[in-house]
């Protein structure tokens, strides 16, 4: 399964690396701002990861879904998402 946005109508939607790019950023302020208000980091975590799933299954499947998470331990050992997130 290949999870990508795809460009409606090309010259109109933003690229693909410019939606994730500001994707990435509006998660990030809701982040900060949710952090701000006392939510834990935990329970942010683990609830943006039900709603991505839940995202993955409405849009692909479960059976799509599910293949994607099958991988997604390979990835993590593999350090694809350790990143250091500039926290405001």
């Amino acid at each position: 399964m290949t999870i990508a946005t795809q460009n409606p109508v090309p010259g109109d939607a933003l690229a693909e690396h410019e939606q994730k790019r500001l994707a990435l950023a509006h998660l990030q302020d809701a982040w900060t701002e949710a952090a701000h208000d006392g939510i834990d980091g935990d329970c942010l975590a683990q609830t943006a990861l039900f709603l991505a799933l839940a995202e993955l299954i409405s849009t692909y499947g479960e059976e799509a879904a599910a293949r994607y998470a099958e991988n997604l331990s390979s990835r993590i050992r593999n350090g694809e998402f350790s990143v250091k997130l500039s926290r405001q």
